[in-house]
């Protein structure tokens, strides 16, 4: 026995799944006339990244696109607050777009724009939100002037050169160079660390170097800064002599004191690090000895990630792509020589922003259904979600007793028309955050066919048969079918009903023919549609022909005997080897056969009837085998297969005439394979040369044609010869005929008469083809007069296709004829053709425009017509202005818009009903006629008012339970009352009650907007209609049903027979259940039994279920139990993953190794290539001056201390020469000058340097910069960097 409260706890759980009936969104279908009614909420398409970084030089786009029904409107918010775009000049928004465009073509700092920027869509139906779009300019600051003392260090030591570039926007990319613009060698011993530093383990004698420069590369602005550079002093215990380098003995013999390895990055024994989810995890160990160290990384726990590690930079730089949170844990480095080995422990956290696990999406209802929005999101630290409505949060936004909040899902039940919106979902943690819009739109619309009406299907009599019959509408409407007008629904035995609305006719008979009805019936209405059944009899091939065996010359005949449908058109066609066989004088086919006469070994082969009507077809083969006649002298070729004629031979031309000539040739060799038809080509020299188009096709037994031709055009022709196996290749061309000159044949196309002026007239016409104009010097002759006149024909003569008559009476008709001309005479003349001349501005307006028999949303109009004459063109239509000025209500302020409607009358006494309107309001209108281009005076103007109307519906009506047997009614008062209200009727009776339930009625007074009533029955459900009322009657109703009790659930539900299917890190999860369909989601809860963590997946599909991310070899208990009702739940299934599979993989497959070992032989390349290029230039070239002393003041240098490595002078040699404290420094007999064109190719101030990057400037900013130009190797070094 249960006790009292395990009693109420369980009815409250079988209340609320009664209650509780989720319904899947409304799928809209893409038909173009539901889309064009069809009103939704904005929804974004488009906009800028959330960290939007932008270059100064550019003018500034931040997109913001979004669609909608009605077209959405924008506005921004700029750091918070309203932007005011109109406000400044600098800012326009794109049409139809909320996309805004900053210009600084008139002045202006793009740094002033920088912020924090949101985009709003609205319109009637809820508001949309962009990210926050954080908008910085890209920056690109100027190395800090400074004084680098010479740096001095014992041979064998390390060394750390800092190079702390200019913090830019986005970071730089840095590089080191020499002042030669040779990329700094790096190695084991010397590399770059990922800070910009340059690190030697040791340093040795060679390192001695002046010219140690960082340059900073700013991918945004194009440029690259330079630091000064360092200059290198190594002290050595006994002399150096670089004579006898050795790259496998750097210190040459002499004696350097060895050290055990240090760390110069990181310092101490262990660090940390944290990185984000899905980004790249950088870690760097580099570390300093003699001999030079070796780098080892291990991760403690297991081993690296073979598939997303990296080495790099000689394995002092660990990558890892892609981290997730199995990557976090302790990293270590080792670095080892044969001194001795020094580790270090780096600490990996993996945090993560949020991402999605279940993003809501967006939710079409019909009224009185449910749904729910789920916004789900995981990140490290859990995200913490929002909801908004219309970019507001929820909880400042109005009540809505149908939606319900449930951490991160909101449920929708019972929705009413009115409360569409947008929503948005903001998950957002420590590292960032995400957004999401999603609306609910509540739909209301009555069924509509989409199908074509009255369709006519005719099916072949026992096949299987679909009758469609696409429909729409919201709420879901009921579709049946009628058979003939008759009978109640079809479906069942021989019927099949889809939920498309598709009926299945399981096998179809003659008895089955008729009419078909298909109604689709919702409380909004009904729409129907009919087809049409016909059944006929099968076509089909009752005497199919029979395998054949002819000898060469014979002749055979195949039989197609076929028995079709009488009412249906039957074709009958012939394939051979599966392509269309050409029927040549060879072959003959009628009605029930095929004959082929002195077939041959071309011939052979398999031969297919086929048979099709509109509906169905049928097929049936034989094959010909053709058998060789005995002879003495067999042939030898008679077992080679068909191929491609030979082309014909000796083409000659006689009888010629003026309009055709006689071809005569030699057909060429058959190829085994009869020539069925001879093709004849042609050519001329004058208006197409060299172009060969097809004359005419003659059939293969003749060899000798009259050719039909042009008048003046130079001919020459060709002949191609055509078997079964194909075309021949092209004869050679015969001698060229030129037909001699005549008059035109071609009347012009075309022909008509407009004015694009109201005193002028435009005849045009289509020109004659280049083949029409038949001799030289083609000319056209125009007439033309005004209509029904005697008077004399205007004509001209012109090359052209156009000819404007001036000083023409307003529209008025003209007649218009043309011929064409040449050399030789005119052709025929055309038929007279009707034109008009320009329309002008009517000259009168319609009077005594009036109306009459006006209610309250239509009137009768009446006018008295103009003379037609002074409409002055063609008569289009009576066009009606009118618009609301003003409402009689109170109080009510309208929006004036201009209206119009057209009305095309020729009566004497014309009138028109204009309709549309809205009640007890007032109205102006007046009339004006109008022509295709121009509008007349407008008549009088009238006011008339409309009639009182019943008032539209509230805006909203709410049902709020206060207690077990009172509820809370709130509504607003109507947008249009349409009138004086004097009340609210409240009609209500029991939900679901029969038909002759009397409803009860409450009235109340016109300022009152709420209202508690107490129940008569607290456990009985009430449907509530609201209305407005004026003195003509009750407006639209607003039906609401009382809310349900909170206790209220579905019983009976439970979830069973869990099965896993095991895998080693992931499983396969099913059960089974009784929801109902779309009721219920459900939720996997696994828990690890070591440590007893706990994962929780949740599932909106039905199962199986694939649940990845579980660790191998491990055992986990699972439960399945409802998401919506927790306490609905499985037993606890335990089972163990399988154990994990390592696989050994040989590095030498690998394609990181394989990468990297064609890098590296890359690399080699390069150097050997920039080497023989200095042997070939003669050695090296000196760029400053190798005294150590620093940098003068004096020294000319560009003020920005920037180049542009994009500029249009990449192609051009450096600009300027070196100069030292003392002067010019003289040029060496080998210097780069002697390969350059002059110029200033100098380091600037700041230590940046400018050459082929800099456009070049312009003679007086040169002036002094004497020397030769060299030509730059900035390119090639820019490009290793």
């Amino acid at each position: 026995m249960l006790s009292p409260c395990g009693r109420a706890a369980l009815a409250f759980m079988s209340l609320q799944l009664l209650l509780w009936r989720e319904t899947v969104t409304i799928e809209v279908p893409q038909h173009p006339k539901i889309l064009a009614d069809l009103k939704q909420p904005p929804t974004i398409i488009k906009q800028s990244v959330k960290d939007y970084i932008v270059d100064p030089r550019d003018n500034i786009i931040i997109e913001c696109e979004a669609k909608g029904n009605p077209v959405p409107t924008f506005t921004w918010r700029r750091n918070g607050k309203f932007f005011n775009i109109g406000k400044d000049p600098r800012v326009t928004m794109r049409k139809r777009s909320g996309t805004l465009e900053i210009g600084f073509r008139n002045g202006g700092r793009p740094e002033d724009y920088e912020g924090e920027y949101q985009c709003f869509a609205n319109n009637i139906y809820g508001m949309a939100l962009s990210n926050k779009i954080v908008l910085q300019v890209s920056k690109a600051p100027l190395w800090p002037k400074e004084v680098l003392e010479p740096v001095v260090v014992t041979e064998g030591t390390s060394l750390v050169l800092p190079c702390n570039p200019p913090p830019g926007l986005p970071p730089p990319f840095t590089f080191w160079m020499s002042s030669m613009m040779m990329p700094i060698r790096q190695d084991k011993r010397v590399s770059k660390g990922l800070n910009g530093d340059m690190y030697f383990s040791n340093v040795v004698a060679q390192d001695a170097n002046n010219d140690y420069s960082c340059n900073a590369r700013f991918p945004f602005t194009h440029t690259i800064q330079q630091k000064n550079p360092f200059t290198l002093k190594i002290i050595t215990n006994e002399p150096y002599n670089h004579t006898s380098y050795n790259a496998s003995d750097t210190y040459v013999g002499r004696k350097v004191s060895e050290s055990t390895p240090t760390f110069l990055l990181p310092l101490g024994s262990e660090s940390s690090k944290m990185v984000l989810r899905d980004e790249q995890l950088l870690l760097e160990c580099i570390a300093a000895g003699l001999p030079t160290p070796t780098i080892k990384w291990f991760k403690k726990g297991g081993d690296l990630p073979g598939h997303k590690v990296k080495l790099e930079n000689y394995n002092k730089t660990l990558k890892v792509i892609k981290v997730s949170e199995e990557d976090a844990g302790e990293y270590v480095c080792m670095a080892n020589n044969h001194l001795g080995s020094i580790r270090h422990s780096i600490f990996v956290q993996v945090k993560a922003a949020p991402y999605w696990l279940d993003k809501p999406t967006n939710l079409v209802l019909a009224p009185e259904e449910n749904g729910r929005l789920v916004c789900r999101a995981n990140g490290n630290p859990k995200p913490s979600i929002q909801w908004l409505i219309n970019g507001q949060t929820i909880n400042s936004s109005l009540a809505n007793p149908s939606r319900q909040m449930m951490g991160d899902t909101i449920i929708f039940r019972s929705v009413q028309i009115g409360s569409s919106a947008v929503y948005q979902c903001n998950a957002s943690n420590q590292h960032g955050y995400l957004l999401a819009n999603a609306f609910v739109s509540i739909l209301d619309y009555p069924p509509r066919m989409l199908g074509p009406k009255n369709q006519l299907i005719q099916v072949v009599k026992n096949n299987r048969t679909f009758l469609d019959c696409p429909f729409f509408g919201s709420p879901h409407p009921a579709l049946r079918w009628f058979k003939n007008g008759q009978g109640s629904g079809l479906d069942g035995g021989m019927y099949r009903l889809y939920i498309n609305g598709t009926l299945e006719i399981k096998r179809a008979r003659v008895e089955d023919e008729g009419t078909y009805t298909c109604v689709a019936n919702s409380i909004l209405g009904m729409a129907e549609n009919q087809v049409r059944l016909e059944v006929k009899e099968p076509t089909r091939i009752v005497g199919a022909p029979r395998h054949q065996s002819a000898i060469r010359g014979s002749t055979v005949r195949f039989e197609c005997k076929v028995e079709s449908d009488a009412s249906l058109p039957v074709s009958v066609e012939w394939m051979k080897d599966d392509e269309p066989l050409y029927l040549g004088w060879r072959m003959k086919k009628d009605d029930e056969s095929l004959t082929i006469s002195n077939i041959n070994e071309g011939d052979e082969g398999t031969y297919t009837c086929s048979v099709k009507s509109e509906i169905d077809q049928d097929s049936a083969s034989a094959r010909l085998t053709v058998l060789e006649e005995v002879s003495l002298n067999p042939s030898l070729s008679s077992g080679l297969p068909p191929d491609h004629p030979d082309p014909p031979l000796d083409l000659d031309l006689s009888d010629p005439a003026a309009r055709s000539v006689r071809l005569t040739w030699i057909p060429g060799n058959d190829q085994r394979s009869p020539i069925t038809e001879f093709l004849v080509q042609f050519e001329e020299n004058h208006w197409e040369p060299g172009r060969w188009q097809d004359l005419a096709t003659y059939p293969g037994d003749l060899n000798s044609v009259i050719l039909q031709l042009a008048p003046f055009v130079n001919y020459q022709f060709r002949v191609i010869a055509i078997n079964a196996v194909g075309q021949s290749k092209p004869s050679a061309p015969s001698p060229r005929y030129k037909t001699s000159s005549a008059a035109p044949d071609v009347i012009p196309r075309g022909l008509q008469g407009w004015g694009s002026e109201k005193n002028n007239m435009e005849i045009t016409w289509e020109p004659l083809l280049d083949l029409e104009k038949n001799a030289p010097n083609l000319q056209y002759v125009v007439w033309w007069r005004r209509k029904d006149s005697d008077a004399e024909w205007n004509n001209v003569t012109t090359i052209g296709n156009k000819v404007v008559v001036h000083d023409t009476n307003t529209y008025e008709p003209y007649e218009i004829k043309i011929q064409a001309s040449n050399d030789v005479g005119p052709g025929p003349e055309s038929n007279v053709v009707i034109g008009y001349s320009g329309e002008d501005k009517p000259t009168n307006a319609p009077t005594e425009l009036r109306i009459s028999k006006v209610n309250s949303t239509k009137g009768h109009i009446h006018w008295k017509p103009v003379d037609l004459a002074s409409v002055q063109g063609e008569f289009k239509e009576y066009r009606l202005y009118y618009s609301r000025e003003s409402s009689h209500v109170p109080g009510l302020l309208v929006r004036k818009e201009n209206k119009t409607k057209g009305f095309y009358t020729t009566m004497a006494e014309p009138s028109a009903i204009l309709s549309s309107l809205v009640p007890f309001s007032r109205y102006k209108m007046f009339m004006v006629v109008a022509n295709n281009r121009y509008e007349g005076p407008p008549s009088n103007t009238v006011e008339f008012s409309t009639k009182e109307g019943v008032p539209d519906a509230p805006p909203f009506f709410r049902i709020n339970r206060r207690g077990f047997d009172t509820i809370h009614l709130e509504w607003d008062k109507p947008l249009e009352p349409n009138g004086i209200l004097i009340g609210y009727q409240l009609k209500y009776q029991i939900v679901n009650a029969s038909r002759d339930a009397r409803s009860q009625i409450e009235t109340f007074h016109p300022n009152m907007t709420e209202y508690t009533m107490r129940l008569p029955d607290r456990s009985t459900r009430y449907k509530f209609y609201l209305s407005a009322l004026t003195q003509v009657g009750a407006g639209e109703v607003f039906p609401e049903d009382s809310p349900f009790f909170t206790n209220e659930v579905v019983r009976g539900t439970e979830i069973w027979n869990v099965t896993v299917e095991r895998n080693s890190n992931y499983v396969n999860v099913s059960w089974t259940h009784n929801f109902p369909p779309g009721t219920s989601s459900f939720v996997l809860e696994f828990t690890l039994d070591s440590d007893q963590t706990m994962k929780i997946v949740p599932v909106a599909q039905q199962p199986p279920i694939a649940v990845p991310d579980l660790q191998a070899g491990a055992m986990y208990h699972l439960r399945v139990y409802s998401h919506e009702y927790n306490s609905v739940s499985s037993n606890t299934v335990t089972f163990i993953t399988k154990a994990a599979y390592i696989d050994q993989v040989d590095i030498a497959t690998q394609g990181w190794f394989i990468g990297l070992m064609c890098a590296i032989a890359l690399i080699i390349l390069i150097l050997l290539i920039v080497c023989f290029i200095k042997r070939s230039r003669g050695g090296k070239y000196p760029v400053r001056d190798k005294k150590e002393l620093p940098l003068d003041s004096v020294d000319q240098k560009d003020p920005d201390g920037s180049f542009d490595y994009h500029s249009d002078e990449d192609n051009k040699p450096l600009q300027g020469s070196q100069t030292s404290l003392e002067g010019p420094v003289k040029e060496s007999d080998d210097s780069l000058v002697d390969y350059g064109e002059g110029g200033d190719g100098q380091f600037n101030e700041d230590g940046s340097f400018i050459g082929q990057y800099t456009v070049k400037k312009d003679k007086d900013e040169t002036e002094g910069n004497e020397s030769s130009e060299a030509t730059s190797p900035v390119n090639a070094i820019y490009s290793l960097a």
